[in-house]
């Protein structure tokens, strides 16, 4: 046994080569060895001749110490470094025996079971427990993950609990194993080079210090409870390895079974992300393990094998067993204070950093579930928190220690039941309560505490109560609310639980025992005091503030109570209605006291509760007022409490007792015509006619007359008077009172009013009989008026007796007819119609008067067709005249009126001179002078008077006489040919062509001969030139001795005089002699050299008038020289010369002198460099005598100019052509972008494609009748450029730029082809590849719930929108401000904004949340828009939806009936209440809901106050009530009366009550009111209706004016509002301006000034050169793209740019992904061409690595040369953190240092140091690599010019004016809107104050005083006391009348 504790063997691995196969394992045998001992071993057996690392699997390296501390069969790595990663993983072998705990504490858990329930929830909480544990020192948040895999396609099912904890070293690992071995027991570990134990953490509120990982059994119970295996898989803090560990059933059989030691295993050491070894059904597991990277510390649990009832229950109740887990952890995940819901803010004083994710992913189409716990809101703990209302804290100390805090908490009754929550049904739930007895007996003996360990529940132990706390103790008026408050402990560890953590073992037996002290905790305080007491107080106060009985409904004000002591005066509530035991009181309802002295009866104005409230409310009672009733004789309000009211009372015994007292009351007054001439009512009498006696009489409901007031207690009544008034209605709104008398009454006359005859004004009267009191002249008595009676009346005018004339135009024309209007009068001036046949006589001297006719219309008389004729002075003077108009037969006859008289319209010409006919001389004009007469021969003027004068043979003239009636015409020179000098005779003819009736005036014009020029000849010598003769003359001679002759008209010679000649021209030379032309004499011609057509020639005389022509035909001279005449000098290579050569002999001046003859051709010749001579031909051209030479062609040498040379014998002649490129055979692409070309979607190409036309030799060439199209491949490419086609321009190129291409993803190609006149050029095809644009939006998808109802008023489901991509991605860079939601419906279009997103929302879409559905049933429209930017918006698709109503809440009509006015007359009209009225069940919007409800619908008819019956109107049949029937929701009333002789009190107001019944409705809906005012006379009854709709129009007006004004008040705070805040905003930004030393104006010129400035300063900085790299980049801007290497970085110096740019060459046109799924992309796109690189598959390490020269923070020596890592030289100008990824990935460590010596020193000291030295570049360009190596071609950078290098950054300058502009810009748009805010309001105060809006300010208060006055007379209106029966009132009195003054 020594031996074998002496022997110990180790297990090498040697890891320090990266390469997997040279990777070995050693067991050595260290017995008896020290620590240098084993060393000397260890190299001899690992031949190791260079530094290394020996280090535990721990990566605790080895010394003395710890080399003692080995064990038997440890595992060491031997590493190069001690962060080494393991190139392989390996194994270390432990055994895990089972701690001998296993046998003292075995039978703790049998003695308490887990109770017959459920669990596979306590199981996972176990797990958990330990990633609570583990987590506990997380600085940042604390994620745990229970992942469960059922996915069989991935492998078979696992159940994984993930954490981010600490993680657990190989020895942590092994402990974990040992079963039973808890904290307690654990040696201590070292972790990151420190040594940890067990400390107990320090007291917190609640226990929450998660040191609930104890006993070492759980995490082991747990996963062979739930499966057959786990996997271990753990990553400790500071280490680069990954432990597994894994243990199985299978495996404990296996060694088992094969004697094998069952507690042994093997732990596996490996990097992160090696998953090399995992099995083919575990594939899962990949995914799992590729995580591992970059993570710090973690553990994961992977539990497989899991048993199939688990399965089951884990998919089936899902929400049940991860409700269960958010109870269990309840506090850890949400705080000390939990989940309040209720609560404003999230944040507590100890807010909880714990995330506990839960997924479940099934096989597709399954979708995977994943549930968050701190979402779930239906545990027990927080139903508790949110259902109660109040609580009670505590702490507990009993006496042997421990500590223990208690919150009960109190769950009101409220409004008709408890709120004590229960807990959600599940399927496992065995003890479901099934009915209310046995609720309460449940609530009776369910305990109250939940208890919780170190913050954890435990979920078997619950304590029922405490003494101090039980029901048996408390007041009995409170035994019910013991059974409404739950409650909660929390313990720490020092009371003890079971090792499954699922009950406590003494928590109840050490609370109860009688040492333990309570105390109550108040605001974090401890409060001395009995305990219980303080329970009591606190639930006696909870049950009075928190339970609710009596409900008070309807708020209305805070009132102050004046009749109660000061400190009860204020606040009392009011409200109109209560609920009180199940029966609703309302205001205006009839009640009766009881209890009271005396009993009162009256109707209820309102309740009354002490204490500030503003809305519904519940309380245990208050105070109602009451008002006696009948008012009349009580007048009084009483206040007495709730609890007086009579609940048995009824309504109809209440009614009475007030009937009895109302039927005294005077009801109704009764009018008689003692003289027998009565007044029907809308009677029409003349005016002047007599009105009256009248005798009234004063009657009661009984039908007594009365004369005075029925008594009110002792005493006599008060006397009654009645008063006429007699009102002639003016206007709407204006009346005039004619008449007022008052009566007293008389016991012989009884109230007497005498006969009047003053009624002579026509127009509308009403006679208004009130009844008032005499002493107080009160017409209403109590809250009823007394009866009244009124008479509407019509007086109209008498027989006509005079006239008045009319209105008549002052100023007439003669002969135009015009009427006269006469306005017939009776004897008092009002107007009256005409007698028949009526004739007037019309008389005035001076003038002729007729008419045509008369005509009577109304009171008007008119006589028609008027005309006037006679002579008057001009148009402009008018005359005045007396005309007299007379009416035979009338008493007044005749009456005068002035007219004024003017000429009138047009009707004959006057022409002057008047002689006929006109002689003229030939050349001259004529002169005419023309009047226009109206019909009497007065010169008359009108509106476009145009006369037109037209002479033969001459254009038409006009002259425009609108204005003087007159006017002069005079002609044009009158030029004819005048032949053998005979006169000749013209024909003039004057007309107006707007008057076609008008006669024209003609006369002759006689036209004799002048004594002008006419005729001209030219002579020579023996020469006579005719007119346009032609003469033949040799080229370059003269012609001389040219005389000329003139003569007249007549034919007579004229002699030529000085001024003759003057005029005397000739055009072929401008050097003339006058002199000689006065004897006659022309110059001398000269004939042109040149052989041409014939020459004109002219001389004339006064300006050309007068002329004779001729013409001279040159002729050539002899020959002199070979002429060769191309008609084109330009020639294609390889084309014919176009147009021949034509070659002649010519003379001296180069005339042809066609000399050639037909055998000439034979001796000419030609020559020329790269002629084609076998196509040449000279051909004889007989009719010109030339010859023509065909065939010129070459078809070799350069292009340019050439010398053809033609011989003729002695002739020679040299002409030059030049050749040009040849006909157009092909197109070439001559510059444009660079290949391969890849082109965003909807993007263009920013480079031209230049084409250019050449030959078959591919010379350039050009012909711009070539046309050039450029065209896609596809038709789903679609192409826009500049020109999608166009001609070639001058130089045979042409220019395309493509700006835009849009089509799907994939290779095109782009054709250039050309045409000559259809016929096609061969062209050029250019590849492209359309790459989707990610940063293009292109659609709108909206998702919502499709299935959704859209109720009326309610709300619309959640839309979601997404802005989708041109790639299909979705867009999250646009302001949710920019998206809109419009909805659409009528003419109306609403534009809505999207909501807040909620929390755990996806933030790649808008939300629009709670959108309020249209009121309106109807088809509605929503489209979904997104502002792109100020042009253009992009929509979605549009969605139609149908609002359809909501539940049927009301009865209503179609459209509200005006309030009838009835009364119990005959007339059918008076008594009808409704007429064609149609009643529809609705919404509570006014929507037809009931299409699908038939019932009836009820009619009947209440008192304003209350339900009772007595004194009601019937309806016609006497019934009280009648039914409609209700079909499909609509019930048709034709026409509802009520019965003749009805019954009901006089001027009262009713109510008219439709109440739908028998309907299958869930409630019932509210019943129609129609209010309707009731007289028993139809006077009183037309003067209520006429006040009434007074009363309805002048409310209407006002409420429309106070609409204005609060609109306009509400506009006013609004724009202050907004100018506050943009004046606040303007001065935020001038600050930051101020504090960035910006100049700052305050005028938005001056802001422009200096942005254009600051903008310059930038474009020169632009503008200055500096290095760019000139890589194309092709794909930066798509989803998850960087871009390429060479256009992520820049670099200031030229050198470092230069040789870093080298050295990364190959890697300088790498494109930069975020994923590599982008990365695969750009891949596919370019058909593998682009290199490309995901950064996630790139791992780089965390933190900078120091310069090789730095060690431990120190300096190792001194480094020369200026060394510093390249990467640290490059600035990124966007996504730094992902760039430096990628550039620590491709430069690593590289350095650059000042020169090449520099460098070697530098790497000599880092390896004489012990240390790798990465490559060392040089700013020289020398690269020394990382193997030592430089020197040579590849070591050296090329000049910088030839390498695509790193930009140089902008200078700093340039961004700090960025931001200045940008910051200017912000303070010029807020000082817009400050500017815009501050216009818009003056503007709104300017509106305010207008004249308009004070006018209408008057307007309103002049209609509100109106409707003051109008309500005064509607409530001061009497009416005749009298209270009608159904059998009517009885006879007359037989009174005899007394007459009254």
């Amino acid at each position: 046994m020594e031996e074998r504790r002496d022997r110990r063997s180790i297990t090498v691995y040697d890891c320090r080569s990266e390469n997997t196969a040279k990777i070995t394992s050693k067991l050595l045998d260290t017995s008896g060895l020290d620590f240098n001992g084993f060393l000397q071993l260890l190299h001899r057996k690992f031949s190791i001749h260079e530094t290394y690392v020996l280090a535990t699997t721990d990566r605790i390296v080895l010394d003395f110490d710890k080399f003692k501390e080995l064990q038997d069969g440890s595992t060491l790595h031997l590493l190069e470094r001690e962060d080494q990663a393991l190139a392989v993983a390996t194994e270390e072998r432990i055994e895990f025996v089972p701690h001998y705990d296993t046998l003292i504490k075995g039978g703790l858990y049998e003695y308490y079971t887990s109770e017959g329930q459920k669990s596979l929830p306590y199981a996972l909480a176990e797990l958990m427990d330990n990633s609570l544990s583990a987590t506990a020192k997380n600085t940042g948040l604390r994620t745990i993950e229970i992942r469960m895999v059922f996915d069989e396609t991935l492998g078979k099912p696992a159940v994984i609990v993930l954490d981010n904890g600490c993680g657990m070293t190989s020895k942590q690992l092994k402990n974990w194993a040992v079963y039973r071995l808890s904290k307690f027991s654990r040696e201590k570990v070292t972790v990151g080079g420190k040594q940890e134990g067990y400390v107990r953490p320090d007291p917190v509120p609640r226990s929450l210090n998660s040191d609930i990982s104890y006993f070492g059994v759980g995490g082991k119970q747990a996963v062979f409870y739930i499966g057959n295996s786990t996997r271990m898989i753990t990553k400790p803090v500071g280490s680069p390895d990954v432990h597994e560990l894994v243990l199985s059933k299978e495996a404990f059989e296996r060694k088992e079974r094969d004697k094998e030691d069952i507690y042994s295993s093997v732990i596996k050491n490996r990097k992160p992300g090696d998953s090399s070894h995992v099995n083919k059904d575990e594939r899962w597991l990949h995914a799992l393990i590729a995580e591992e990277s970059g993570k710090e510390s973690f553990t994961a649990v992977v539990i497989t094998g899991v048993h199939p009832e688990h399965i089951a229950s884990l998919k089936q109740d899902f929400l049940v067993w991860t409700r269960r887990l958010a109870h269990i952890y309840h506090y850890y995940i949400h705080g000390v204070n939990g989940k309040d819901m209720s609560s404003c803010s999230t944040g507590s004083d100890h807010p909880s950093e714990i995330d506990i994710q839960i997924t479940l992913r099934e096989k597709p189409p399954k979708c995977p579930r994943a549930m968050n716990l701190r979402e779930v809101d239906d545990d027990m703990q927080t139903l508790y928190i949110n259902a109660a209302v109040d609580t009670f804290e505590f702490t507990a100390v009993p006496g042997d220690g421990g500590s223990v805090e208690g919150v009960i908490r109190y769950h009101p009754f409220l409004y008709d039941k408890e709120t004590y929550p229960e807990e959600p049904a599940s399927d496992d739930d065995e003890d479901d309560i099934d009915n209310e007895s046995a609720a309460r007996h449940q609530a009776r003996r369910r305990p109250i505490f939940e208890c919780f360990w170190n913050g954890r529940l435990i979920p078997y132990t619950k304590v029922p109560e405490f003494d101090w706390c039980s029901p048996n103790k408390g007041a009995k008026e409170l035994a019910e609310c013991y059974s409404r408050i739950s409650g909660v402990l929390f313990s720490d560890d020092r009371f003890e639980v079971t090792t499954n953590k699922l009950t406590f073992m003494d928590l109840e037996m050490k609370l109860k025992q009688k040492h333990t002290l309570f105390t109550r905790i108040v605001n974090s305080q401890k409060q001395r005091g009995n305990i219980q007491k303080e329970f009591t107080q606190w639930l006696k106060n909870c049950h009075e503030k928190w339970d609710k009985q009596v409900k008070f409904l309807g708020y209305t004000e805070t009132i102050t109570r004046a009749d109660l002591t000061k400190k009860m005066q204020f606040p009392w509530a009011t409200f109109s209605s209560i609920e009180w035991d199940g029966k609703i009181y309302k205001t205006g309802q009839l009640v009766k006291s009881h209890k009271t002295v005396p009993i009162l009866y009256g109707r209820v104005v309102r309740f009354l509760l002490h204490g500030k409230h503003d809305d519904s409310v519940f309380c245990t009672g208050g105070d109602v007022e009451v008002e006696q009733e009948p008012k009349a004789f009580y007048d009084k309000v009483k206040i007495i409490p709730i609890s007086k009211i009579d609940k048995t009372a009824t309504d109809e015994a209440i009614k009475i007792n007030i009937d009895n007292d109302s039927a005294k009351l005077p009801e109704l007054l009764k009018v008689d015509w003692p003289d027998g001439n009565p007044w029907p009512q809308n009677a029409a009498r003349p005016a002047g006619t007599q009105f009256g006696p009248l005798k009234v009489a004063i009657l009661n409901k009984k039908g007594d007359s009365l004369s005075t007031m029925p008594s009110v207690g002792q005493g006599p009544g008060k006397k009654l008077v009645v008063e006429l008034k007699v009102v002639r209605h003016i206007g709407p709104k204006e009346d005039e009172t004619v008449l007022f008398l008052s009566a007293q009454y008389s016991a012989t006359w009884g109230f007497w009013f005498n006969k009047n005859d003053n009624l002579t004004t026509l127009g509308k009267y009403t006679l208004f009989l009130n009844t008032k009191i005499n002493e107080t002249n009160a017409s209403a008595f109590g809250d009823k008026d007394l009866p009244s009676y009124k008479l509407k009346f019509t007086i109209n005018a008498g027989s006509a007796a005079s006239f008045v004339v009319g209105e008549v135009s002052a100023t007439l024309y003669v002969g135009m007819p015009f009427n006269i209007p006469l306005l017939i009068k009776d004897g008092h001036d009002h107007s009256a119609a005409a007698p028949p046949d009526l004739k007037p006589v019309l008389k005035c001297s001076g003038l002729d008067l007729s008419y045509e006719t008369v005509y009577t219309s109304g009171t008007t008389f008119t006589i028609r067709g008027v005309k006037a004729r006679g002579k008057v002075l001009n148009y402009q003077q008018s005359k005045t005249y007396d005309l007299k108009v007379t009416l035979p037969g009338l008493k007044t006859d005749t009456r005068t009126i002035k007219i004024c008289l003017l000429p009138g319209d047009p009707h004959s010409l006057h022409v002057t001179p008047e002689d006929n006919p006109i002689t003229v001389e030939n050349g001259n004009p004529v002169t005419f002078n023309v009047r226009i007469h109206d019909e009497a021969g007065n010169i008359t003027a009108r509106h476009k008077q145009i006369i037109c004068c037209q002479v033969q043979g001459f254009p038409a003239v006009g002259i425009d006489c609108s204005t003087t009636g007159a006017g002069q015409f005079v002609t044009k020179p009158i030029n004819l040919k005048i032949i053998n000098g005979e006169p000749q005779n013209l024909k003039v003819k004057f007309e107006m062509p707007s008057l076609k009736k008008m006669p024209a005036v003609e006369r002759e014009l006689k036209v004799v001969p002048s004594t002008r020029v006419a005729r001209m000849e030219l002579c020579s010598e023996n020469l006579v030139l005719t007119d346009k003769e032609k003469i033949d003359w040799l080229a370059g001679g003269s012609l001389e001795n040219l005389f000329y002759k003139l003569y007249d008209e007549a034919g007579r010679q004229v002699p030529p005089t000085a001024e003759i000649a003057s005029m005397i021209k000739v055009n072929w030379t401008g050097d003339v002699n006058v002199e000689d032309l006065v004897q006659g004499k022309l110059p001398d011609l000269q004939v042109p050299k040149q052989v041409q057509p014939a020459l004109f020639y002219q001389v004339s005389y006064q300006d050309q008038s007068l002329s004779v022509s001729f013409y001279i035909v040159p002729r050539p001279d002899e020959p002199n020289r070979l002429k060769a005449t191309l008609i084109q000098n330009t020639v294609k290579l390889g084309v014919i010369l176009p147009g021949n050569i034509s070659l002649e002999l010519v003379d001296q001046f180069d005339n042809v002198t066609k000399t050639l003859t037909s055998t000439c051709a034979k001796h000419m010749t030609v020559e020329a460099e790269g002629l084609d001579k076998s196509a040449i031909a000279f051909v004889w051209q007989g009719s010109s005598s030339s010859v023509l030479v065909t065939g010129v062609q070459f078809q070799s040498g350069p292009l340019g100019p050439k010398e053809l040379c033609f011989t003729y014998r002695s002739f020679v002649k040299r002409v030059t052509v030049k050749v040009t490129a040849g006909v157009p055979a092909q197109l070439k692409l001559i510059s444009g972008p660079a290949q391969p070309l890849q082109v965003l979607n909807d993007q263009g190409v920013a480079t031209p494609f230049v084409v250019q036309l050449c030959d078959e030799w591919g010379n350039p060439t050009t012909d711009q009748r070539v046309v050039v199209k450029v065209n896609s491949s596809a038709p789903a490419l679609k192409v826009t450029s500049t020109v999608t086609s166009q001609p070639v321009d001058a130089e045979g190129k042409a220019s395309f730029t493509i700006s835009s291409v849009s089509g799907p993803k994939g290779n095109y190609q782009l054709e250039f082809n050309g045409s000559l006149n259809q016929k096609p050029i061969a062209g050029f095809i250019v590849s492209l590849t359309v790459i989707p644009d990610p940063n293009k939006p292109v659609s709108l998808s909206v998702e919502y719930n499709t299935s959704a109802v859209f109720p009326a008023g309610g709300h619309f489901p959640v839309f979601s929108v997404t802005v989708v991509s041109d790639e299909g991605s979705p867009m999250t860079t646009f302001n949710p401000a920019a998206a809109s939601m419009l909805l659409s419906g009528n003419t109306e279009v609403t534009e809505l904004k999207c909501s807040k997103p909620m929390k755990n929302e996806k933030n790649d879409r808008f939300h629009f949340r709670d959108k309020e559905i249209p009121e309106h049933v109807g088809k509605y429209t929503i489209q979904f828009s997104l502002r792109i930017d100020d042009r253009k918006v992009l929509h979605s698709n549009l969605i139609s939806i149908n609002v359809v109503a909501n539940q049927p809440a009301k009865l209503g009509p179609d459209s509200q009936p005006p309030t009838p006015v009835v009364s119990d007359s005959k007339a059918i009209a008076n008594r009808t209440l409704v007429e064609k009225m149609t009643l529809n069940i609705m919404d509570a919007y006014g929507n037809p809901a009931g299409q699908d409800l038939d019932g009836k619908v009820v009619v009947s008819i209440k008192n304003v106050g209350g339900d009772g019956n007595k004194n009601l109107p019937l309806f016609e049949g006497k019934t009280n009530s009648l039914t409609i029937r209700l079909v499909e929701g609509k019930a048709h009333v034709n026409r509802l009366l009520i019965m003749e002789n009805s019954p009901g009190e006089n001027g009262s107001a009713y109510i008219l009550l439709f109440k739908a019944e028998a309907l299958m409705v869930p409630t019932a809906l509210a019943a129609f009111e129609l209010p309707f005012h009731f007289y028993n006379d139809s006077e009183s009854q037309r003067k209520m209706s006429e006040l009434s709709r007074k009363k309805d129009q002048l409310t209407t007006s006002i409420t429309s004016y106070k609409g204005i004004f609060n609109t306009n008040r509400e506009l006013l705070h609004l724009l202050t509002s907004h100018h506050l805040d943009a004046d606040r905003k303007e001065a935020e930004i001038r600050k930051e301006l101020l504090s960035r030393k910006v100049e700052i104006t305050q005028t938005i010129p001056d802001i422009d000034r200096v942005l254009k400035e600051k903008g310059t300063e930038i474009d020169a900085i632009l503008k200055t050169p500096r290095r760019v790299c000139a890589i194309r980049d092709h794909f930066s801007g798509q989803q998850d793209v960087l871009g390429m290497v060479g256009h992520l970085a820049c670099v200031q110096d030229d050198d470092a740019a230069r040789v870093i740019s080298w050295h990364i060459r190959g890697d300088m046109d790498c494109v930069i992904t975020k994923t590599t799924a982008a990365a695969r992309r750009i891949y596919d796109d370019t058909q593998g061409r682009q290199q490309v690189m995901g950064l996630d598959s790139v791992y780089v390490q965390q933190g900078n690595r120091p310069m090789p020269h730095i060690g431990n923070g120190r300096m190792l020596f001194d480094p020369p040369g200026n060394p510093v890592h390249a990467r640290n030289l490059l600035l990124y100008p966007h996504d730094r953190e992902s760039c430096n990824i990628a550039f620590k990935n491709i430069l690593g460590d590289t350095i650059l240092i000042d020169d090449l010596d520099s460098g070697n020193m530098y790497r000599k000291a880092v390896v004489q140091n012990k240390g790798p030295c990465p490559t060392i570049l040089t700013r020289q360009g020398d690269r020394i690599s990382a193997k030592g190596k430089f020197g040579g071609a590849q070591n050296k950078a090329p000049p910088i010019h030839t390498l695509q290098v790193f930009g140089a950054p902008l200078p700093q300058q340039y961004y700090t004016l960025k931001e200045h502009m940008d910051l200017l810009s912000k303070h010029r748009s807020a000082l817009e809107k400050r500017d815009q805010a501050e216009k818009q309001r003056e503007d709104h105060l300017r509106e305010i104050k207008s004249p308009e809006m004070l006018k209408k300010q008057r307007e309103m208060e002049e209609k509100i005083t109106e409707l003051n006055e109008t309500e005064r007379q509607l409530a001061s209106t009497p009416v005749r006391p009298v209270k009608r029966a159904l059998q009517g009132a009885g006879g007359p009195s037989g009174i005899v009348p007394k007459r009254l003054k």
